[in-house]
């Protein structure tokens, strides 16, 4: 019996010290990557001139996560979480650094490549959601996942909130004031990198690997075809996986269109960037805050049922976006925070039926591509939200998204089902 424990006690050993410091981790990287959100917009705006082109940074930076997600996941295939969590981090720092230069010199075309390597910092966040649940069990595979997603809000409360004081280090250092939140996010972007670098170890990915095959090192061998065919066949073979990836993509979507264009709206009512940074950090306060709690529920409820609350909280709280008034006012506080909270329930639910369902030897590439698709899917929105806020106004916009929030409950309703369904292949 003691021989037969203890590789089950080395391998839970292992991923609570794995959650411990991706926990760390997230808590610094997420001021490097929500440090900016309140003052991307309004840059695009002033460096493009037009209002309708204002939306383009955020959906720069999402794209970039969607791509650079699919191409870390098969690094992380062959070298591990720590390899990949760090060139992410590198990059979406180095990402933060090109957006300072580009509102230096004046272009528009900067900005957007800044923004895109910036994704990089989305999808190392991405992934170390799922890093967590590398080794976890069923009956803390939500938990765990939540906690990390959890971390985020230390980081991601304070980053809008020190846009005020970034614009201050702006004036001082001589750069224009909405870069200066960039230029101090690179620095926790870095911060991420070095903790990832020194703390991550053992790799939890190559440690399942490693146990899945009985103690035998993974080479990679018996990987055919590309990542995105294995994981089309996985999803083929797993229904619940594609309904899983939906409802992550509209949630996402809806999630991205509506807060990339709420600094714009509130500015239109006067709002300063103090008072625009309290909101996004209401908003992001309700992404991340109740994390544990919601993972605590998927746990013991079920995934789909999650799900399907996050899109009931969603509904209500693209109602209160589309009646409040430009400027600062209580409907879109409200809103926004619930838009965070339905975000949540939304995300982690949606996000451990993937870890769940992906079987080990195609985890990465399953997750890749999930990441992929919402970021494709938000970023699609994301640039669409700006014509729509230019031509119809932000009202139109949240009653719009809510035929993305229809989709989602449709995914949840669906997932119900299929999670139920056997597999065609083993879970490995």
């Amino acid at each position: 019996m003691t021989r037969l424990a203890e590789p089950d006690l080395v391998v839970g050993a292992v991923q609570r010290r794995t959650v411990r410091v991706l926990v760390l981790t997230q808590a610094v990287g997420a001021v490097g990557i929500t440090i900016g959100i309140a003052t991307a917009s309004l840059l695009a705006r002033d460096l493009s001139g037009s209002e309708s082109m204002a939306g383009l940074a955020q959906t720069a930076q999402v794209l970039g996560a969607a791509v650079i997600s699919f191409l870390l996941a098969p690094l992380m295939a062959r070298r591990g979480r720590r390899t990949g969590l760090m060139t992410g981090y590198v990059v979406g720092s180095a990402g933060a650094l090109t957006a300072v230069l580009a509102g230096v010199a004046g272009s528009m075309p900067l900005l957007l490549l800044g923004a895109m390597m910036l994704g990089a910092t989305t999808s190392a966040n991405n992934a170390a959601r799922y890093a967590a649940t590398d080794l976890a069990t069923d009956e803390n595979r939500g938990r765990s996942l939540s906690l990390v997603v959890w971390a985020t809000t230390i980081g991601a409360v304070a980053g809008p909130n020190l846009t005020g004081p970034a614009g201050a280090f702006a004036d001082a250092v001589g750069i224009p004031e909405l870069t200066g939140p960039f230029a101090i996010g690179a620095v926790g972007m870095l911060a991420a990198a070095v903790l990832i670098g020194l703390l991550l170890r053992p790799d939890p990915l190559l440690t399942a690997q490693h146990a899945a095959a009985g103690g035998v090192a993974s080479t990679g061998a018996g990987r055919t075809g590309s990542s995105w065919s294995r994981a089309a066949a996985t999803v083929r073979e797993r229904p619940v996986l594609g309904y899983a990836i939906a409802g992550l993509a509209l949630t996402h979507a809806t999630m991205i269109g509506v807060m990339t264009m709420t600094p714009l709206h509130m500015e239109h009512g006067g709002s300063g960037l103090e008072v625009i940074g309290i909101v996004i950090s209401v908003h992001v306060l309700g992404m991340f805050a109740f994390s544990p709690l919601v993972g605590m529920l998927a746990d013991r409820v079920g995934r789909p049922p999650v799900l399907a609350a996050g899109g009931v909280v969603l509904l209500a709280a693209l109602v209160l976006c589309a009646s409040s008034p430009s400027g600062m006012s209580w409907e879109v506080t409200a809103g926004l925070f619930l838009l965070g909270v339905g975000w949540s329930l939304a995300m982690v639910s949606a996000s451990t039926l993937v870890a769940e369902h992906a079987p080990l030897d195609v985890r990465t590439d399953v997750q890749g591509v999930s990441d992929l698709v919402m970021g494709l899917t938000a970023a699609a929105t994301g640039a669409l939200a700006g014509l729509v806020v230019g031509l119809a106004g932000y009202p139109a916009l949240a009653l719009g998204s809510l035929l993305l929030v229809v989709g989602v409950l449709g995914c949840a309703a669906r997932a119900v089902t299929a999670s139920r369904a056997p597999a065609t292949r083993r879970l490995a």
